[in-house]
């Protein structure tokens, strides 16, 4: 009773007061805020299953990492600059590639204007080691083809079906169509891998997921990592808080808080 924690579930975060099984919680390491705290466990566990336990990321490997500036796109940045020498490209709008450069992508790829395969392929003609793919649809099949021999890709969304501010649902029924598909045989032949990832359906994994927040507290403790919020909304500014996202704003983690009362806080800070 009185720990500060960090809790991992599917749904039903967005209110002053939550119910989740012990199981689901980890203590807060030393000096980390509740903000970052927030920031931490979906996005971070995430990028370190993709890139560690899928794709047995390693030193002098390239990974092209999609939506860059996102929750997960930031921390897949910081968890490769903890090997030595990867390689990271980024798609994510030119607005953002100063903040993407200083974060250690080495190529910023502007997806909005440009040909991310082409783009990469100027640079590294072999194509990448690893792939985390958000998007679904037809890039999963671009970013099949952009793997060297031996490459990974990993899918982890399907965020081109969120077409815009509306659903639009010739464009969602496309990107249905589009989806990538293969079978064991095509992989054969290719030396490739395609994996799939959802951290909603590791419920049960109660030990594995202990043993990569471990990891995740140490790197954090040691200042390796270090979650990066772009923003911090109260409750009832919920809906500028995802716009800011659905307009593809933010670089970093968008945070809800419920807005305390004055006493409230200044009692939290004692």
């Amino acid at each position: 009773v009185g720990d500060k924690v960090m809790v991992l579930a599917r749904s039903g975060l967005w209110q002053e007061v939550v119910n989740v099984p012990a199981s689901q919680t980890f203590p807060m390491p030393e000096g980390m805020s509740f903000e970052e705290a927030a920031a931490l466990l979906v996005n971070y566990i995430t990028a370190y299953m993709i890139l560690f336990d899928f794709g047995n990321l390693r030193p002098n490997q390239s990974v092209l990492i999609h939506m860059a500036a996102g929750g997960v796109g930031t921390a897949a940045i910081q968890l490769c600059k903890t090997v030595e020498n990867v390689t990271i490209f980024g798609t994510a709008s030119a607005s953002k590639h100063d903040s993407l450069k200083e974060s250690g992508v080495a190529h910023p790829i502007d997806y909005r204007t440009m040909d991310y395969a082409e783009e990469v392929r100027k640079i590294s003609p072999k194509g990448v080691d690893i792939v985390l793919d958000p998007l679904g649809g037809s890039d999963t099949s671009k970013a099949f083809n952009l793997l060297k021999p031996m490459g990974k890709l990993i899918t982890y969304g399907v965020a081109n079906l969120l077409t815009g501010q509306k659903k639009n649902l010739m464009a969602m029924a496309k990107t249905w169509w589009n989806q990538f598909s293969i079978t064991a045989l095509q992989l054969l032949h290719q030396n490739k891998a395609v994996c799939g990832y959802h951290l909603g359906y590791m419920d049960e994994e109660v030990e594995l997921i202990r043993s990569v927040v471990a990891k995740l507290v140490n790197l954090y403790s040691q200042g390796k990592i270090k979650p990066k919020i772009d923003s911090v909304w109260p409750f009832d500014q919920v809906a500028e808080a995802m716009r800011q996202m659905q307009e593809k704003k933010n670089v970093g983690k968008v945070i809800l808080v419920p807005e305390a009362p004055k006493e409230e806080s200044k009692k939290a800070e004692n």
